[in-house]
């Protein structure tokens, strides 16, 4: 019986090509994980030098779009359970003679969490400071009023405390209800209302306790009546000079390695269509370069 034999040859060009395509698929996969790594390490070293320079404990809390996971998809981030669980761990690791430099980017968050963290923060026996380099709005002016000294960027800016329900501001629906007759107003109104009423009692009282000790008495309930009432809108700014005209310890000395850091938080969709563009100037005394 004779035996057929069949001989076949592969094409070198094919195989490279497959070989090509599972290399780009591991590429999409791990790329932006190794990056979003890479930028965790750098961070914590930045961190380091600034706790070393100022012999304090550094906690971020910066809340800007993160891009990590396949493709690098945006996440956006506000203070939430997972960072006041987070802080107050840090918080308690930090030995009770060591300060804490508490540097925050954010446009605010749950009440609950930044309460948390802000009753956390103004119990801990060493100075605190919070740095605040470009905002901290809402949750995040809770927790700077919770620290010793506030350090800010003359150009940055806080925010108003008033609390917010079902995207509406307390104060707003409390008026609502005063300028109409009760029979004109619906039952789910008059419960919003009443717990309005409740929250702002609540962060009015909150904010009191956490200023009575930087300030007198009179003057902590007038602050916190002020940044609770509903005197502005929820993202209105205040200002540095605003925040000393309320009696607040504030500085601008905030200092440059705090600046370094949050150039490690870059925003993802600013990546592919930069919106604003410079050239650094020189150092003092360094002639500028045109190569």
């Amino acid at each position: 019986m004779q035996k057929t034999f069949m001989v076949t040859y592969s094409d070198p060009m094919a195989s490279l090509s497959g070989l090509f395509w599972i290399l780009l698929f591991l590429y999409l996969i791990f790329a932006p994980q190794l990056k979003h790594q890479q930028l965790l390490a750098a961070r914590r070293r930045a961190m380091r030098r600034i706790g070393m320079k100022r012999g304090s404990n550094v906690i971020t809390m910066i809340h800007r779009q993160e891009s990590i996971g396949f493709l690098g998809i945006p996440i956006y981030r506000f203070i939430d359970i997972d960072d006041s669980e987070k802080v107050l761990r840090a918080i308690r690791s930090t030995p009770k003679d060591k300060p804490i430099d508490l540097i925050i980017h954010t446009p605010g968050g749950l009440v609950l969490a930044a309460t948390q963290i802000a009753k956390a923060l103004h119990d801990h026996p060493a100075k605190t400071t919070v740095i605040v380099p470009h905002y901290a709005m809402s949750g995040g002016t809770l927790i700077a009023l919770a620290a010793d000294e506030i350090l800010i960027d003359p150009h940055a800016v806080l925010g108003p405390v008033d609390p917010q329900l079902m995207n509406y501001p307390a104060p707003s629906i409390l008026k609502v209800v005063e300028k109409k007759e009760p029979k004109d107003i619906d039952d789910k109104t008059l419960i919003m209302a009443d717990i309005a009423e409740k929250a702002i009692n609540q962060v009015r009282e909150t904010v009191f306790n956490l200023l009575k000790d930087k300030m007198d008495e009179e003057k902590a309930r007038e602050v916190a009546k002020i940044l609770t009432e509903g005197r502005w809108t929820h993202d209105y700014p205040l200002t540095v000079e605003e925040l000393r005209q309320l009696g607040l310890k504030v500085s601008t000395d905030v200092p440059e390695e705090v600046y370094e850091l949050m150039e490690l938080y870059p925003q993802p969709m600013m990546q592919r269509h930069p919106g604003v563009e410079f050239v650094p100037s020189p150092p003092k005394g360094e002639k500028p370069s045109f190569k």
